[in-house]
C-alpha cells in the first residue's frame, strides 16, 4: 500500500489520527527533508526508515517506492508541510505509478491555502489556486494574464522575499484589486493583513505567505433583469437543452440549480 501523507503546515497538532497510524505502520517514509520529517516523527515518537523524494531525485524515488509496494511493504510519501505534490514534489511519482497500473492512496490534512481563503473572508464558492509564480518576470506576467478577467478568487503560495515582487506584478497584470497576505498559518503570530495591491504590503516580510486576491469586477448580466423563467427560456431560445439552461441561469444569479428548476417545472 503506498499513501500519500499530508502532514501539519506549522501546528504540529494538526496531524491526523489516520496520518499517524499509517506513519507507524510503514516500512519506509519517503520524504522531501528528512531532517523536517524526522522531527516529526520524533514528536510522536516513531521510528521508521527515511528516504529522500525531491524535485532532483523523484524517478529514482518513484521506481525504489514501486519495487516496495510490490516486496508487499506499505510506503508512506510526506512534503515538509501540507499536501504532497501541490507545490510541492510528488507529481512525477503519481504519474509513474499510475502508468505502473500501482494503486495508491491519499489522506487528506491541513491545507495552507484553503486556510488562508477562509481568513480572507474573500468569496470562496468559486476559487483557482495558482502557487507560486514562475521566477522569470516574463512567465510571470504571461501567467498572470491568463487570470486577469477571471472572476473568482486566486490564491498564490509566496516566499517572503517575493512578496514587493509578487504584488508589483499582480498590480500591473490586475490593475487595483483588494488582497490579503497571510502568513505563520496554524502557529503562534498568524497574521492576516488585508491591503490593496496599488499600495502595497507595508512592513517586515517574515515567514512564508499565502496571498489571496479578489476576483476581477464581472459584467452584470442582462438576463439577470428577467424573470427566472423568462432567463431560462432565453438561453433555451439560443439553442441550449433545459438542463444546460438551468446550470447557466443558476450560476447567473448565483443561486443552486434545484432552486431554479423548481420555478421552471413546467417547461
Amino acid at each position: 500500500m503506498i499513501s500519500f501523507v499530508a502532514t501539519p503546515i506549522g501546528n504540529l497538532k494538526d496531524i491526523t489520527l489516520r496520518a499517524l497510524d499509517a506513519l507507524r505502520e510503514a516500512d519506509a517514509v519517503f520524504c522531501e527533508d528528512t531532517r523536517r520529517t524526522l522531527g516529526l516523527l520524533n514528536a510522536y515518537e516513531i521510528r521508521k526508515p527515511l528516504f529522500s523524494c525531491h524535485k532532483f531525485n523523484e524517478r529514482e524515488a518513484a521506481a525504489r517506492i514501486l519495487e516496495l509496494s510490490r516486496e508487499g511493504k506499505k510506503v508512506c510519501i510526506v512534503s515538509d508541510a501540507g499536501m504532497p505534490v501541490v507545490s510541492d514534489p510528488g507529481r512525477e511519482v503519481c504519474r509513474i505509478l499510475r502508468e505502473a497500473g500501482e494503486e495508491y492512496t491519499v489522506l487528506p490534512g491541513a491545507n495552507a491555502a484553503l486556510c488562508a481563503l477562509v481568513l480572507s473572508a474573500f468569496p470562496a464558492d468559486r476559487f483557482t489556486f495558482i502557487g507560486f509564480l514562475p521566477e522569470k518576470k516574463s512567465e510571470r506576467a504571461e501567467l498572470l494574464a491568463r487570470y486577469a478577467s477571471a472572476g473568482e478568487t486566486l490564491i498564490f503560495h509566496c516566499a517572503p522575499q517575493d512578496v514587493d515582487g509578487y504584488v508589483a506584478a499582480m498590480f500591473a497584470a490586475f490593475g487595483d484589486r483588494r488582497a490579503c497576505a497571510v502568513r505563520e498559518i496554524t502557529k503562534l503570530h498568524e497574521e492576516s493583513r488585508e491591503f490593496r495591491l496599488s499600495e502595497g504590503l507595508a512592513g517586515e516580510k517574515r515567514g512564508e505567505y499565502v496571498l489571496v486576491v479578489e476576483g476581477a469586477p464581472q459584467a452584470e448580466n442582462p438576463l439577470n433583469a428577467l424573470s427566472v423563467r423568462e432567463h431560462v427560456l432565453a438561453y433555451m431560445e439560443q439553442g441550449l437543452d433545459k438542463k444546460e439552461a438551468l446550470k447557466r441561469t443558476a450560476r447567473d444569479r448565483g443561486v443552486s440549480k434545484s432552486d431554479i428548476y423548481r420555478e421552471t417545472i413546467d417547461l
